[in-house]
């Protein structure tokens, strides 16, 4: 990859939750380790930030001017420009909260995360209107989700199972049924951490610890993609740009010592990647 798709040189202990803003033209995402979250302007390429007392994990838009934040077990609506964190649910299960995303009927799913030492501490909420519920347990690092482009199927990550399930998916009711593995990652560099999907139903997913990559899997499981990185640990991507045609990825400098850092200068950075081929779908709101 040449250095023209780095679209903020930074040193991210953890980069993750890419969100495109489409009214705002802007991407949004955060540093876990930092406790900090960012706001790119693609046009500028200005890259501001704001600081917190926890660590925000996941972003999300809202039918209103502020954004949806997963806060340590937070779920906290987020000012901005003005950086305000107001809570309006907790959930309970590992460490803190780590990835989520807004479903089709405008409801938040976030999951927690546990240490691999405490297999399956943790688990994967919805968010109703407020009102948190849980879904899933038995989890250990809740990851990477999204849905197929009819709703009908969510596409999840469990990353220590080093694999992507899918399951049946209700808009309705959020009920997940008949869950399966759509694609074993086992046999591949690093493991798998967050992921979208794609207009045409094609599953994007970044490979960290090692694993250096984008990989694109079509809606019948079949790799069709490798996006290589010059970085060891690929973190969380999105879609944004004019027409959704851009690929954000976020990546980290997490476990990496000094010579690591001197192989990979520019880990931690935000990427760009231009034109990939298809394009992406608007991100759902999150419904108070």
């Amino acid at each position: 990859m040449r250095s023209e798709a780095v679209a903020v040189t930074a040193a991210a202990g953890l980069g993750e939750g890419p969100l495109w803003d489409a009214e705002r033209s802007r991407l949004m995402w955060v540093d876990l380790l930092a406790n900090t979250v960012h706001e790119f302007d693609p046009a500028t390429g200005d890259d501001v930030l704001a600081a917190f007392d926890v660590p925000v994990a996941a972003l999300a838009l809202t039918e209103g001017e502020q954004y949806l934040a997963a806060a340590g077990h937070d779920i906290a609506l987020l000012s901005w420009p003005d950086p305000v964190l107001t809570p309006v649910a907790s959930v309970t299960g590992g460490s803190r909260t780590n990835d989520g995303g807004v479903d089709p009927a405008g409801r938040f799913l976030i999951g927690t995360m546990a240490d691999e030492s405490s297999p399956g501490d943790a688990a994967l909420f919805v968010v109703e209107r407020g009102e948190p519920r849980q879904v899933l347990d038995g989890v250990t690092i809740s990851n990477g989700l999204d849905w197929s482009p009819d709703g009908s199927a969510m596409y999840y990550v469990d990353t220590p199972l080093e694999r992507i399930d899918v399951f049946d998916y209700d808009p309705d009711t959020a009920e997940l049924s008949k869950r399966r593995v759509f694609v074993d990652l086992s046999g591949v560099p690093g493991r798998p951490d967050g992921l979208t999907v794609d207009a045409d139903g094609g599953v994007w997913v970044a490979m960290a610890r090692g694993g250096a990559a984008v990989r694109r899997f079509t809606p019948d499981g079949r790799l069709d993609h490798v996006l290589p990185l010059p970085v060891p640990h690929a973190t969380s991507l999105a879609f944004g740009g004019t027409d959704l045609a851009d690929l954000y990825i976020t990546t980290s400098q997490l476990r990496m010592t000094d010579a690591d850092l001197a192989r990979w200068p520019l880990a931690g950075s935000l990427f760009r990647v231009e034109a990939v081929g298809v394009t992406g779908r608007q991100s759902h709101r999150y419904r108070a």
